[in-house]
């Protein structure tokens, strides 16, 4: 038996800004419906972006459990923290928890919903 995955929910109360936040961090393409975004990124799982008014940030690190989040690899992490902070992304933890040159630890952020994630070099 095979099992394969074949996309990743994140709820917002906001789709619109959420899933304008990780087309502009990743790329792809986007096609919306009134409840629901799906991002669409080469050798990615769709990322679908749910609406869920309700919806309450996780408070990770020093709070509710961050529930899940997502890894990224990237070449140059300058240039991705520039990226997902002018995409509408916050730090969580300071800009020195990653070495370039060492290709170890990693800086954490989140997206404009509060959902978690880690950015390490590649």
């Amino acid at each position: 038996m095979n099992v394969s995955l074949t996309s990743l929910i994140i709820e917002a109360a906001d789709p619109e800004r959420e899933s304008a936040f990780w087309h502009r961090l990743l790329g792809g393409s986007i096609t919306k419906t009134p409840t629901h975004h799906f991002l669409r990124v080469d050798e990615f799982p769709t990322i679908v972006i749910q609406h869920a008014p309700g919806h309450q940030p996780p408070q990770w690190p020093e709070g509710i459990s961050q529930q899940m989040h997502f890894d990224l690899a990237t070449d140059d992490p300058r240039a991705a923290d520039e990226r997902v902070l002018d995409a509408g992304g916050r730090r969580l933890r300071p800009t020195d928890d990653i070495v370039a040159s060492a290709q170890q630890g990693s800086r954490v952020y989140a997206s404009p919903a509060g959902h978690p994630f880690c950015l390490r070099s590649a």
